[in-house]
């Protein structure tokens, strides 16, 4: 494992000197603790928390680590905060901020996963989580908003956006070949069309040399960290705990652009090829992560233990902890392989205008994936009966019209005055709108 990253003389005036192990420990744990509101939100504490409370990092040095956290598949809020904890304290720093992101959260979406799959049947969970339902909803149009608001700069943005959706909302393109595409027409643009493209600021920080070999080195010591331990699961255990550890590895590699953008293709892939759980309980997991702090994409685990639980039998509550084990080690342990290994080479690559080029050919194809994931939510938010007919290539998604919700219908339009209007936060908004539906539920 590499050691803690020395700073080049330019850079003192960037941060201070880094804080120990000790007094870094308290910080990540209460960032860990409180990140709700997805990745902007995540994002905008460790800015108050690192860089204008405390300037352990400077402002641009963050910035900057972020544009490469983007880059990256995985969440980029986790990678960031990893990304921090090594250049702080190195490895072991980077472990520390990365695991303490992570786990508060995953230990409330396990301990709500147990109960939802005990109880999450019976009429008044079902009612609560109507209203959880209607409030994704909006939480889903409000991300494309701020995305397409960040990302759709220029006719060729909107054209990538607009392909993307087409792509896989009309003829179910999977995920990662729109990433690839999307990427590739992004670095075209900025190689023969730069003037095509918004200005970007290509100054290099302060780039330092990298020893290759502990590059490779790096990389082979995380990726075995990585994939060892699910061959061996998938080799003791029974089928589903391989699906699993195949299926959340190879999403842990296109999850591109954040949580929102891939859960249309991991709720295509978790309900319609391995039946692991319903387009409906889909979008109970998601309130669930909602509700939770850490990354949205810890809606992973939901999925992996309803899918592993159900197929336990008398054992169903140990296979479904080993599912959602096996989940969480196969989203979370490539990030540290992405940072460890790329994090020496993060201030060179801001000189880099193809690579630029390509992450906002990607950032224009989230947007219109993201349009996807909100129509395919706000049909099986507002219908209760959904079915998708192929003519060909192209698929096509039919409400069944008497199966108008029309009090999720009037739950979402609540929850749309509480975000867009009055500005609530996340949590409050999920709060009311769940109390909305048990008070609608009681008096019906």
């Amino acid at each position: 494992m590499d050691t803690s990253p020395a700073d080049t003389p330019n850079a003192a005036a960037d941060r201070p000197p880094a804080p120990s192990l000790g007094e870094a420990l308290p910080v990540w744990t209460k960032i860990g603790v409180t990140s709700f509101g997805g990745p902007a939100g995540q994002i905008a504490l460790m800015h108050r928390e690192l860089v204008e409370e405390r300037g352990w990092i400077g402002h641009e040095r963050f910035l900057h680590a972020l544009n490469f956290c983007m880059l990256l598949p995985g969440p980029e809020a986790m990678q960031l905060a990893t990304y921090v904890g090594w250049r702080l304290n190195g490895t072991l720093g980077g472990l520390v901020a990365g695991l303490l992101f992570v786990l508060p959260g995953a230990a409330v979406v396990l301990a709500l996963s147990i109960a939802y799959a005990w109880y999450g049947q019976t009429p008044v969970v079902e009612a609560a989580f109507l209203g959880i339902k209607a409030t994704v909803l909006v939480i889903v149009v409000d991300a494309l908003l701020k995305v397409a608001k960040r990302a759709l700069h220029g006719a060729h943005a909107w054209a990538i956006a607009a392909l993307a959706f087409i792509a896989i909302f009309l003829f179910a393109v999977p995920f990662p070949i729109i990433v690839a595409l999307s990427a590739l027409a992004g670095y075209l643009l900025a190689r023969f069309a730069p003037e095509s493209l918004p200005e970007t600021d290509t100054a290099a920080l302060d780039a330092e040399p990298v020893s290759h070999m502990k590059t490779v080195r790096t990389a082979c010591l995380w990726l075995a960290i990585w994939i060892v331990p699910l061959v061996v699961a998938s080799l003791l255990f029974p089928s589903v705990f391989s699906d699993l550890s195949v299926f959340f590895s190879k999403l842990a590699i296109v999850t591109f652009g954040g949580a929102y953008a891939v859960l249309a293709y991991m709720a295509q892939q978790a309900v319609e090829t391995y039946g692991w759980l319903s387009a409906p309980e889909m979008l109970d997991g998601l309130g669930l992560a909602e509700t939770t702090p850490g990354p949205l994409i810890l809606v992973t685990e939901f999925v992996g233990f309803l899918g592993a639980y159900r197929q336990g039998g008398e054992t169903a509550l140990a296979y479904g902890l080993l599912g959602a084990l096996i989940t969480l080690w196969a989203t979370f342990a490539p990030c540290f392989l992405w940072i460890f290994t790329g994090a020496p080479y993060v201030e060179q690559l801001r000189a880099n205008p193809k690579l630029a080029g390509a992450l906002r050919g990607v950032t224009a194809a989230v947007v219109g994936v993201i349009l996807n994931l909100s129509l395919w939510f706000a049909l099986h938010v507002i219908f209760k009966n959904v079915t998708a007919t192929d003519y060909g290539p192209l698929r096509l998604w039919a409400p069944e019209l008497s199966s108008f919700q029309w009090d999720a219908a009037l739950l979402s339009v609540f929850a749309a005055i509480l975000i867009f209007a009055a500005r609530l936060g996340i949590l409050t908004t999920l709060a009311i709108c769940a109390g909305a539906s048990l008070t609608l539920s009681a008096l019906l």
